[in-house]
């Protein structure tokens, strides 16, 4: 079996450091490993309506945004197919049969349906669509047959349920969509980075990001203002590692190359995180080392989406191209689908001449 990875982000705004960390550095990784046939990677716009209904231009202005992060990191539309959600109608149809196999108590137990419901304050004014998210989510993995999808941590309940579906699927209609696997970040602090103010997750809605598209003033100074330990006042404090945002982040980010370069003073992470324990080091000579590596890790990134911001009509025509391809492949998935649900009805043949005969006698 061909090897498929489906995977993407909804644009409600620039791409941060903890989509980098938990998903975009491996997706370029997955691209350039040789090991996969296919890759999709999916800007999923209709996803993004569906709690943006009525500011569809926040939607509509983010959709270049998140093109020219995915471009800017080093994705290749010549290796991945880039696509736009909204662009493959054959995804709501599928979604559309698919509601037929999931009940509505399965869909409340959904534990990152409930987190995102509460998170936005939804309470009973629950938008339908924003419900069904799941089921849309399975739509994406099986129309382009994924075998392999790349996710956080968060995204493993939805990943189940997709499961869920394909099984269910499969049962009541013979052997016809493939059941995916997920592939996580192998660095733990990659799998949820948290906030600069120490929030449990990096959000735009916090404001508490630092963007890929940021300049090295903006990220000196997000980091400069991240959240460490309260109880770490003076530098012979000791000060506690668990929960200081400045080791998580060096945690995902650091190399042993690193301290040659900027903390030649230290061996390797360790080294530096024992001296921070036992008091005698600064949170500043810490932050300075982090702004380093993270400036390092950015610049190129930021250089190419300079260079691609004077190249918009180029990128629409790569997300148009990435989105007919896209297509080609979903509407061969959902004509599968359709078969195998024996609602094909205008291109079965031998069903018509079987009425044709029933009929005449």
């Amino acid at each position: 079996m061909e090897k498929t990875i489906l995977t993407g982000d909804r644009p409600t705004g620039k791409l941060h450091l903890g989509h980098y960390v938990g998903s975009l550095k491996g997706r370029v990784a997955l691209q350039n490993s040789g090991e996969y046939k296919n890759i999709f990677i999916m800007i999923a716009d209709a996803q993004a309506l569906t709690d943006n209904a009525d500011n569809p231009e926040k939607v509509r202005q983010n959709i270049i945004e998140v093109a020219l992060d995915y471009l800017s990191v080093g994705l290749d539309p010549l290796k991945s197919t880039l696509f736009i959600q909204s662009q493959i109608p054959e995804l709501c149809e599928l979604a559309f049969y698919y509601m037929n196999l999931v009940t509505v108590s399965r869909l409340q137990r959904n534990p990152t349906v409930k987190s995102e419901i509460q998170m936005r304050d939804f309470e009973a004014s629950i938008p339908v669509g924003f419900f069904t998210y799941p089921i849309s989510q399975a739509s994406d993995i099986t129309a382009f047959k994924a075998t392999t999808v790349p996710v956080g941590e968060d995204q493993l309940p939805m990943l189940e349920q997709t499961k869920e579906i394909v099984r269910k699927f499969n049962s009541v209609y013979g052997d016809t969509l493939i059941e995916p696997d997920i592939l996580l970040p192998d660095n733990k602090a990659c799998l949820r980075l948290p906030g600069i103010d120490g929030k449990a997750k990096m959000s735009k809605s916090l404001n508490n990001c630092i963007y890929l598209s940021d300049s090295a003033e903006e990220v000196r100074q997000k980091v400069m203002s991240m959240y460490t330990d309260p109880d770490h006042i003076q530098v012979s404090d000791p000060g506690k590692i668990e929960g200081n945002c400045v080791f998580i982040y060096l945690d995902a980010f650091c190399k042993p190359e690193h301290f040659e370069k900027y903390l030649p003073d230290y061996q390797n992470l360790d080294e530096l995180k024992a001296h921070y324990k036992r008091g005698g080091l600064g949170d500043v000579k810490v932050k300075r080392f982090l702004i380093a590596i993270l400036e390092e890790e950015l610049t190129p990134i930021r250089e190419r989406r300079k260079e691609l911001e004077a190249r918009i009509p180029e990128i629409y025509d790569i997300l148009k191209e990435g989105s007919k391809r896209a297509r080609e492949v979903a509407a061969k998935t959902l004509d599968e689908v359709k078969s195998a649900m024996k609602i094909n009805y205008f291109d079965d043949i031998d069903f018509i001449r079987e009425q044709s005969e029933k009929y005449a006698k």
